[in-house]
């Protein structure tokens, strides 16, 4: 497995095995509990954009209804989702900023401490694509900075943007009829999280 060329330099960790390792557990007794509540009593077509190891997407087909696939830049990551046991025909190796599905592909779509990674307009880019895939509603789970203003860009061990919801809000209004935020249990010491539930 090898990285795709043209990457951005903060990047490259996606094709870490200790990054696998760390996604395995990341959003344990917060962001995935809070996953399993959007979609417990939803059913059709959903994406989980940025997959990493299928996890979710292993979690969330306990539901009856859902029908779920996956897409994730890292190759790495998606052999560690076929390794679980998600099938080959539900994951897709690409680049969330320009995937290769039709409009109005799936019902929902859902990234998780994702979105905040991608910048210099790539972050737009990803919201425009998920609204693009999507007939029914978007939910993103990103980090806020805790001091509520726009810190930009900082790079602990993956960069990410730390901003306010106010700055999220103007990139998803863009895209989505209507958007809500809702807190998640997620935090650390700079940034707190938010579920950004975006309606077409």
């Amino acid at each position: 497995m090898s990285e795709p060329k043209q990457l951005q330099e903060h990047e490259s960790v996606y094709w870490s095995p200790e990054m696998a390792d760390i996604l395995e557990k990341w959003g344990e007794k917060n962001a995935w509990h809070e996953l399993d509540f959007l979609f417990a009593a939803r059913t059709g077509r959903v994406l989980d954009i940025a997959c990493g190891t299928g996890k979710n997407i292993a979690d969330l087909s306990r539901f009856d209804g859902l029908d779920i696939h996956g897409c994730d830049i890292s190759d790495l990551l998606i052999g560690k989702a076929l390794e679980r046991g998600v099938a080959a025909e539900r994951l897709t190796v690409c680049n969330a900023t320009d995937m290769p599905y039709a409009a109005g592909s799936f019902d929902f779509c859902y990234s998780i401490g994702s979105l905040e990674h991608f910048r210099d307009g790539a972050e737009v880019r990803m919201i425009e694509e998920s609204a693009r895939v999507v007939t029914t509603a978007a939910f993103h789970m990103i980090p806020l900075s805790r001091s509520g203003e726009d810190e930009g860009w900082i790079t602990p061990y993956q960069g990410y943007y730390n901003n306010s919801a106010d700055w999220w809000l103007l990139r998803f209004r863009a895209s989505f009829r209507s958007v809500y935020i809702l807190p998640s249990l997620w935090d650390d010491g700079q940034s707190v999280g938010a579920w950004f539930i975006c309606h077409k």
